[in-house]
């Protein structure tokens, strides 16, 4: 599978090659979805009753099937679906062993989509955005120095209203209290046009699958340049970029290193990674060679082991549609289990 949304004002276009037996009425999960953000008036640009919905679906290519499909092509196991580089990144500045500005990002994005659905901040419209600015002093978070925040709201709505109800209700919750600093308090930017009542597929053209940053580490540490959306987990892209971030974890709870970060790459229709580096940045407990040996051994990475280990093919992947693909607890993420510490562990011992 490999597949598209386009979004644009009363359209939702579904694009792209999926080989299935099944059957999906792709407008009833279009229009769901619509509806479950909260596009629900043709004045927000979209309307969940109201829009279009069109389809454009092929099967994929036989010549990629090859490659991937146990017994056939030039190899016998399961090949990855492509080739490209992966990365997976864990440190351990913040609990969820994420880069902590993007995982404040994500945070105040969620709550932003709660009190807009509770009805606390009534004013509030479905589109949204934010951006945290971390001070550091060598790789440990000190203070937060910017937030940035932009919350599409009705007309009526005042701009000073508007600063004031997300600064308070929205981040000041969010933000860790040991790193704010009174003395040189916090800059928030709330809309800093003054104006975002014209927003989602109204105000901005969407394609599925383009924000490989937010849904990644938010900058910090290398991206393939690989999307995660709308691919099946044959796609190295996806399951690869899930492995990663499970051996970075496990590596950092294991407490090998303050800071991992796995390179892995493929080529298409080839089960093994052509490449497995480990980066510490100088905080590993042990040598760089040796982490990445015990990493080998600890985890299977071809594309069916991984596939394997990590339940993939579940109807799983609806919630990493929004605040990332990682650094996420909730139930549904199993990348993010810290399940091979103790095999780490035992490998240094």
């Amino acid at each position: 599978m490999a597949c598209e949304t386009l979004v644009t004002t009363g359209i939702a276009i579904v694009a792209g090659e999926i080989t299935t037996e099944a059957y999906v009425e792709i407008p009833d999960i279009v229009r769901g979805t619509l509806k479950r953000i909260g596009y629900d008036s043709a004045s927000y640009g979209i309307d969940w009753e109201t829009c279009a919905v069109m389809t454009s679906i092929d099967r994929q290519s036989p010549d990629i099937a090859m490659g991937v499909n146990t017994g056939e092509g030039l190899h016998s196991e399961q090949g990855a679906g492509d080739q490209g580089l992966m990365f997976g990144y864990a440190t351990d500045e913040s609990p969820d062993l994420m880069p902590l500005p993007i995982s404040l990002a994500h945070k105040i994005c969620q709550r932003l989509a709660q009190v807009r659905k509770s009805g606390e901040l009534s004013f509030l419209r479905p589109d949204g955005k934010s951006q945290v600015t971390v001070e550091y002093e060598g790789s440990r978070p000190v203070r937060i120095d910017t937030v940035v925040v932009s919350a599409q709201h009705q007309e009526d709505a005042t701009h000073a209203q508007i600063q004031e109800a997300i600064r308070e209700v929205v981040v000041k919750p969010i933000l860790p209290p040991e790193l704010v600093d009174a003395s040189k308090p916090v800059t928030y930017h709330v809309n800093p046009t003054g104006r975002f009542v014209i927003g989602g597929p109204h105000g901005d053209f969407g394609l599925s699958g383009r924000k490989i940053i937010v849904d990644t580490y938010g900058g910090m540490g290398h991206h393939g340049g690989g999307a995660f959306s709308g691919k099946d987990p044959s796609k190295v892209d996806r399951c690869a970029s899930y492995a990663a971030r499970h051996v970075a974890k496990n590596v950092v709870a294991a407490g090998l290193a303050g800071r991992c970060e796995i390179q892995l790459a493929y080529a298409i229709g080839v089960a093994e990674p052509v490449t497995v580096r480990i980066d510490t940045f100088g905080t590993g407990k042990v040598d760089d060679g040796e982490i990445t040996e015990m990493v080998r051994n600890a985890f299977e990475l071809t594309p069916a082991g991984i596939i394997r280990a990590l339940d993939l093919k579940r109807p799983m992947y609806q919630k990493t549609a929004a605040y990332g693909h990682f650094g996420r607890e909730d139930e549904g993420f199993p990348w993010e289990r810290k399940d091979r510490v103790d095999a780490l562990r035992s490998a240094v011992a």
